[in-house]
């Protein structure tokens, strides 16, 4: 991004909204140029519609400028410590028994989003298996081995920093892939023991 609006984002986010004049006073540059970064941070949907401001005297109305949900994505986040110490935490207050359960249920809870039916053809289902695993971000694809072989390609993790920690990601994909598929692939390489791709080895399509 360019450095200016930049600045701009982490002005907005550090005090929470400013107006074009605040802005122009920190940044050293007029309101106009302030204005045409304001309006092309606007466009791309990281700033929210300008707000008028109050004023409590005569003068030139003024507007206050806030980010947008989406330029939360542009700020360092620390999920991975907080599933790995919720995992961890879970792990200590239930059995075994029930740990599982709760991966079974995260698993279908994930799977139902996909919108699969019961009587959808194996090839049906994998196509819209592929797609949603693309939504989410797993960079699917399928290809077939020098045996003949159909493979379910995974190159990337969403959660890898957390399945290098826990086995319950890897597990709640398994479930998940299972649901959605209709039968349990079988995972022959994985991402967190230091493979480049995690790799399934699929049923038939016609079957």
């Amino acid at each position: 991004m360019q450095e200016t609006r930049e600045r701009i984002i982490h002005i907005l986010k550090t005090r929470g909204q400013a107006t074009v004049d605040e802005l122009s006073r920190e940044l050293g540059l007029t309101s106009v140029t302030v204005r045409h970064h304001l309006e092309i941070l606007r466009q791309e949907e990281l700033i929210a519609s300008p707000e008028p401001l109050r004023r409590t005297g005569p003068g030139r109305p003024q507007h206050v400028y806030r980010l947008a949900g989406q330029a939360s994505d542009l700020f360092p986040k620390n999920y991975d410590l907080l599933a790995i110490e919720v995992l961890r935490e879970m792990e200590r207050a239930l059995s075994l028994e029930e740990m599982m359960a709760a991966v079974e249920r995260i698993a279908e809870r994930i799977a139902e989003q996909a919108g699969i039916e019961g009587s959808t053809s194996r090839a049906a289902r994998l196509q819209v298996t592929l797609q949603f695993l693309s939504d989410l971000g797993y960079l699917p694809s399928t290809e077939e081995d020098d045996d003949g072989r159909l493979l379910l390609r995974i190159a990337n993790c969403p959660y890898e920093r957390v399945a290098r920690d826990r086995a319950e990601p890897c597990q709640i994909d398994s479930r998940v892939l299972s649901k959605l598929l209709g039968y349990e692939p079988r995972r022959v390489q994985e991402i967190p023991q230091g493979a480049s791709h995690c790799l399934y080895v699929l049923a038939p399509v016609e079957g």
